[in-house]
């Protein structure tokens, strides 16, 4: 795959579909995974914004590694800003419309983000499925994230398969089965990789791997695999078998056609006030 720096898009790559099936095989998939999300984890489709009033909270600054695009509207005296996520919307959503245990909502999102580094699978604007739904205490655990990281991994082979019924030429790759590790296991097989090229070695092996506790200082460098907001998921709370921190991580499959790791998901559950409180201060 060759990609120039001025040009991060790779110029070799030949599409298994012309332009027309590429935009009916996005639809199929996009309608036929969001139908997934909402059977297996009863969630309602919700509209949502692309603007907040800016100081209201409701922004998420991405761990302070972005600026959001902002506005002045001709009405009023607020500025206004363009989201970069829905993160805390979802949770204020989710109590405004008085949602039950195991009940959630799910929305289309569409965001800005001026800084990101644009290369092959990132651009400034952003288009995906925002999800949330609420737990009872007893669901804050390790087993009960593997089983919601299993239900949306079933989703995805379950949408790659009617891709492949659809169009042919889209052979599956998926895995059967996605692998568990915690950021510790990856950083005791390859101490000598960066957290990135760790994820690549783990999930060309795999196939499919989620990787738990993403945000928490490592034992052997005290350093992060990969920055995490303190206000949003759960990366701090020693939990499960292991007894290891983190009740957070992201879904990574192996893209052939990259020859690299392509992360799917970044998801967990989110803090308490005990998990809040205690991350702030490690921050």
């Amino acid at each position: 795959m060759i990609a120039t720096q001025q040009t991060p898009i790779p110029t070799d790559y030949t599409p298994a579909l012309d332009r027309i099936d590429t935009q009916r095989a996005t639809l199929l998939a996009k309608r036929t995974f969001e139908d997934e999300l909402m059977r297996r984890f009863q969630l309602i489709k919700v509209s949502s914004p692309i603007i907040v009033k800016r100081g209201t909270g409701i922004q998420d600054d991405l761990a302070g590694t972005q600026e959001p695009v902002s506005f002045e509207a001709q009405f009023g005296d607020d500025d206004f800003e363009i989201v970069h996520s829905l993160a805390k919307w979802k949770r204020d959503r989710l109590a405004r419309y008085g949602l039950e245990p195991g009940q959630g909502l799910l929305t289309d999102m569409h965001a800005l983000r001026k800084d990101e580094e644009v290369d092959e699978i990132h651009s400034v604007y952003v288009d995906q499925w925002d999800w949330e739904r609420v737990i009872t205490d007893e669901q804050r655990s390790v087993a009960f994230l593997k089983e919601t990281v299993r239900e949306i991994y079933s989703a995805l082979r379950h949408t790659e398969a009617q891709l492949a019924d659809e169009f042919p030429a889209l052979t599956p790759r998926l895995t059967d089965e996605i692998t568990f590790l915690h950021t510790e296991d990856l950083a005791e097989r390859y101490p000598s990789l960066d957290p990135m090229e760790r994820e690549d070695r783990a999930v060309e092996e795999h196939g499919a791997i989620f990787v738990r506790g993403i945000g928490h200082a490592l034992e052997a460098s005290g350093q992060r695999h990969d920055a995490r907001a303190a206000d949003y998921d759960d990366w701090s709370t020693l939990a499960g078998e292991d007894g290891r921190p983190g009740l957070n991580g992201d879904i990574v499959v192996w893209d052939d056609v990259r020859g690299k790791a392509l992360e799917l998901s970044s998801m967990g559950i989110r803090v308490d006030a005990e998990a809040l409180e205690r991350q702030l201060k490690i921050l």
